[in-house]
């Protein structure tokens, strides 16, 4: 999707976090003055070092946490706590109810939403299939393998019809292969369905893969030390990967990182 000209979906401005009160041995000081403008439609990608304020910064948008300064607005209304109906979450852990099978664990996020009977049952479904999955609503969460599971909890996702999505490391528990495939079917997926995703990584090539633009957050206190576009359009395919193209960018990435990691490793010395 090109969305160079789409309008803005996501607005950050000079959000900073911090944990505890200054002069406490607990106090944090996660996140400091940043900013970002996503566009309706694109994918941007979130790395940086371990406790760099990436996932804080993805809490904040999603107003699961509330700033200490700054503000953050969604679809053009300000963010005071979260958004059910802007936005979904998938999250690491697939969060899925063990009692219930698939399409029911689908309809449940629905049924929070207010969303009709009927018509959680044929989005449920829509969704299903959208995931590669149409075959096993009637499955439970035990009898899938991990990658199944956080194609439930996309599906989950998809079914609240939520103009922005976010993402916070939902394949970093699951092997390389699987994740390489996963990514493949996001990139269609949101050629498809022209969400707005923001999705926090630790891994360079599954940002260069999948985002429009990556975001590299320098050491604690966070801010987006730089933006760094990538120009692939989606569906993006296995052969973009070897590309220099991607070499080149996860390398530039990889660059971007590397100090940002030592001051992180100093930090905590």
């Amino acid at each position: 999707m090109d969305c160079t000209s789409a309008r803005p979906s996501i607005q950050a401005l000079d959000v900073s976090k911090h944990f505890g009160t200054p002069g406490d041995k607990i106090y944090v000081q996660a996140l400091l003055k940043t900013s970002i403008e996503i566009r309706a439609g694109e994918l941007v990608c979130f790395i940086g070092p371990s406790g760099c304020g990436k996932s804080t910064m993805l809490n904040i948008i999603g107003g699961l946490l509330t700033p200490s300064s700054g503000s953050v607005s969604v679809m053009g209304g300000p963010i005071n706590g979260p958004s059910p109906r802007q936005i979904a979450y998938v999250f690491q852990e697939n969060a899925l109810f063990p009692w219930y099978n698939v399409i029911d664990n689908i309809k449940l996020g629905m049924e929070f939403q207010g969303v009709d009977r009927a018509e959680r049952e044929d989005r449920a479904h829509e969704a299903l299939k959208a995931v590669g999955l149409p075959n096993f609503a009637h499955h439970f969460p035990g009898q899938l393998s991990g990658g199944m599971k956080q194609r439930v909890a996309l599906a989950r996702a998809l079914s609240l019809d939520t103009d922005v999505i976010l993402m916070d490391e939902p394949f970093g528990a699951l092997d390389e292969q699987t994740r390489m495939v996963l990514g493949e079917d996001l990139s269609v997926l949101l050629s498809q369905t022209g969400k707005t995703i923001v999705f926090v990584t630790h891994s360079l090539g599954e940002a260069v893969f999948l985002a429009d633009r990556v975001a590299v957050f320098s050491a604690r206190p966070g801010r987006i030390k730089k933006m760094i576009n990538v120009d692939e359009a989606h569906p993006r395919s296995p052969d973009f990967m070897t590309s220099d193209k991607f070499g080149d960018l996860r390398n530039e990435l990889y660059r971007q990182l590397h100090d940002e990691i030592r001051k992180t490793v100093e930090q905590v010395a």
